[in-house]
């Protein structure tokens, strides 16, 4: 009896040891791979100009970097901004009787910002004059590298599992008292986080009131479909809903650089997850008076009515029936 036990923690010891070491190794791969396989590829870079110069800076830009631009025309100038302000395209070049000058969005994600700050350089050598860069939509003085906008994913990602696990354990037998307080925690945290970064480290600028629902509405699409999952399905259903939200979501967020810099594909989908569209929304407000924050906003949306969907849907099943009722009044 002794030696089958001794086999079987034998046998349990190393399928931990190798279960653990297989999800440390997906754990590393879900954060290096999108950043090893990121970069330029189809950004939207809007030009304007003569014909002739336009064109020659399309197929220079294809030519140098296939498959890193797509280009659109504009009439001038100012109509290229506009289209930078309204994020419709990510940066652009403008010739003029001054010559090429490149226009460029820091806020819009720093990467994208020294890749056509790159291609300034490029054409400067090639003309054998001083290409300008103006950075139409800049980041704050206070942090002209984005460092709080990169360092807001990880705090957005637990203050929407942190209120999960905690108000599972206070409030085992009422949801309706997780929902209120999953809510609580996001309003508090959300303008609470908004206000560290706008007026603690000066990070953020536009409408405060603003950025901060749509961080409340970022760890609510976190938490509350957590608490659904852990509702219906018990621990199974909060792990599984935590390591999407950790080791999937998190990942595919473009909180420092924006979902067009992910691979291809990916970014699209990390934008449809609660953490990307949370970070395009506060990007979008805090910077672009909220363009582009539509679709961002609508997102989190569908992800607090699912969570609030799940909530109920277990609630409804652990409420006591009729019967069940009379037969506990009559014991």
């Amino acid at each position: 009896m002794n030696t089958e036990v001794g086999a079987n923690d034998r046998v349990k010891l190393v399928a931990v040891v190798i279960g653990l070491s297989a999800v440390i190794g997906v754990m590393l791969l879900a954060f290096v791979l999108p950043s090893v396989n990121s970069g330029a590829h189809e950004l939207k870079l809007g030009i304007a100009g003569p014909a002739a110069a336009t064109t020659q800076i399309t197929s220079s830009l294809e030519t140098n970097k296939p498959g890193a631009f797509v280009t659109e025309e504009f009439a001038d100038a100012d109509a290229v901004r506009d289209a930078i302000r309204h994020r419709d395209v990510v940066g652009g070049i403008v010739v003029d009787a001054a010559g090429p000058h490149v226009l460029i969005a820091t806020a819009g994600g720093a990467p994208i910002a020294q890749t056509l700050t790159g291609v300034a350089g490029a054409l400067s050598e090639a003309s054998g004059t001083k290409v300008a860069v103006e950075d139409v939509v800049p980041l704050t003085a206070d942090d002209p590298t984005g460092a709080g906008l990169t360092a807001l994913a990880l705090p957005l990602v637990f203050g929407g599992m942190m209120p999960a696990v905690v108000l599972v354990q206070l409030f085992p037998r009422s949801i309706g008292r997780r929902v209120v307080g999953a809510v609580g925690v996001a309003v508090v945290a959300g303008f609470a986080l908004t206000a560290i970064l706008q007026f603690g480290t000066h990070s953020l600028d536009g409408n405060y009131f603003l950025t901060s629902l749509a961080l409340t509405m970022g760890i609510s699409a976190i938490s509350l479909p957590l608490l659904g999952l852990e509702s219906l399905f018990g621990i199974k259903g909060f792990a599984l809903g935590a390591l999407t939200m950790m080791f999937v979501a998190n990942p595919l967020s473009g909180m420092a650089t924006t979902s067009a810099w992910l691979p291809a594909g990916w970014g699209s989908f990390g934008q449809l997850l609660p953490p990307g569209s949370a970070g395009a929304a506060v990007r979008s407000l805090a910077f672009f008076d909220g363009h582009g924050a539509g679709t961002s906003v609508l997102v989190l949306a569908c992800w607090i009515g699912v969570g609030l969907a799940l909530c109920l849907v277990a609630g409804m099943k652990k409420a006591p029936s009729p019967a069940s009722e009379a037969e506990a009044a009559l014991v």
